[in-house]
């Protein structure tokens, strides 16, 4: 009922910016919080920046300062610039969103498949 599709991933030198997209379709009442996070091999998934529906964002340290997430309403789509990229960035990148479906509906967190991104010369 509800997809999210991520795109902007690639292969990017040490140094460089990337821009991360995420679209979310399908059923869709309201989104509240949506965000971003990664898992690089062999490490566990973690947080790396969130929005909420008033536009407060919170961001892992790691990233703080070179990263920034915003988000277009009207588009249902969440975006994270990266900027001074560095190779332990490297991870597949996964958005998620929190959605109600209808009015009467619980938020429920609905996740995209991922995107890597390699940071490497």
């Amino acid at each position: 009922q509800v997809q999210l599709v991520e795109s902007g991933g690639g292969l990017v030198q040490p140094g460089g910016s990337l821009r991360l997209s995420c679209a979310a379709s399908g059923r869709i009442f309201s989104i509240n919080a949506m965000g971003w996070y990664r898992q690089a091999p062999g490490k566990q998934r973690e947080l790396v920046a969130t929005i909420t529906s008033g536009g407060s964002t919170h961001y892992a340290d790691s990233v703080k300062g070179r990263f920034t997430i915003s988000r277009d309403n009207a588009k249902n789509t969440v975006y994270l610039q990266m900027n001074s990229l560095k190779p332990e960035d490297t991870a597949v990148y996964y958005c998620k969103d929190t959605i109600a479906i209808s009015r009467y509906a619980y938020d429920r967190d609905y996740w995209g498949k991922g995107t890597l991104v390699t940071v490497s010369s």
